[in-house]
């Protein structure tokens, strides 16, 4: 098995390709050890002393570090602990626990076509371009124009989130549906 490792815009997240699909569908994050139960990979790969955040997408893992760590001494174990994992056949998640294929906050109310709208949005343009970086943003709500977005993965504490959100998808949704008027990051 080889598993391929990219950058991400995100100097402390390093994404992991193990050549193989790793859910089939969703995503699944696992922002502390706490958080990595339902998943026997996630909680292989938080045994790794300097791992502080987990993230699933199809093909990928991005793995987030501590400062105290850098990745030349982190990241063979982590390859490791990931080889061991797909070699042994054991699931990515427990049986029974698997994350929503949208992965978006149900949103009821009298906003429901402008909230398709943006998710529409989300879904085609901005989610495929997040996923190459190791990530993944997630409707979260709206609320008189603002749009709340939760960002995880590569891109939940990017130094370059902000620009992200503010330059790139705010400007997009604006421009596309006049109701949106700010886009905000919510923090899980």
């Amino acid at each position: 098995m080889f598993i391929q490792t990219e950058s991400t815009p995100n100097p402390a997240t390093l994404k992991f390709l193990p050549g193989q699909t790793v859910l089939e569908m969703g995503t699944a994050d696992f922002p502390n050890s706490d958080s990595a139960a339902a998943s026997p990979l996630a909680q292989r790969l938080f045994t790794v002393e300097g791992v502080s955040a987990v993230f699933f997408g199809n093909d990928f893992v991005t793995i987030t570090k501590t400062d105290a760590i850098e990745w030349d001494h982190l990241k063979p174990a982590l390859l490791g602990a990931i080889m061991e994992h797909f070699q042994s056949g054991a699931p990515v998640m427990s049986d029974g626990q698997t994350q929503a294929a949208g992965g978006h906050t149900a949103h009821d109310g009298e906003d429901g076509e402008v909230v398709d709208q943006i998710i529409d949005l989300l879904d085609s343009r901005v989610r495929p371009a997040v996923a190459q970086d190791g990530g993944d943003i997630t409707f979260h709500g709206f609320d008189r124009g603002v749009v709340y977005l939760h960002m995880q993965g590569a891109c939940a504490g990017c130094p370059s989130s902000t620009l992200t959100l503010k330059m790139g998808i705010e400007n997009l949704l604006r421009h596309y549906i006049p109701e949106v008027t700010e886009v905000r990051p919510v923090v899980a």
